[in-house]
């Protein structure tokens, strides 16, 4: 009996997810098609857009002004340059425990 009101709890369930699904499928549809500018204007609370684009709170500053300067430059090196600058970082020694040399495997 049990599983019998599980199996029906389970279709209704179901039934209910598909057409929500498909309700909201055709209202994306139909929100899509619309013109930018209707959304805007006559959209209210359901469009949530603004007439001017919102950036992301990373591009702006304590003001909130838009930030114009590059956020990220990098300069490219050859793989030599690279190879040369991690095998001295990896072959100083460490300063965290008063400049004393790592002990490595061949050292224990």
């Amino acid at each position: 009996m049990w599983h019998f009101l599980y199996i029906v709890a389970f279709a209704v369930l179901a039934f209910l997810a598909i057409g929500n699904l498909i309700r909201n499928l055709i209202l994306l549809g139909s929100d899509a098609r619309r013109s930018p500018q209707a959304n805007a204007a006559g959209g209210g609370a359901r469009s949530g857009f603004s007439g001017r684009p919102v950036p992301h709170p990373e591009l702006l500053d304590d003001q909130g002004n838009m930030i114009r300067e590059p956020l990220l430059v990098m300069r490219s090196i050859s793989v030599k340059d690279a190879r040369e600058q991690l095998d001295a970082l990896f072959e100083s020694p460490d300063l965290e425990d008063g400049g004393s040399e790592r002990q490595t495997d061949k050292d224990a």
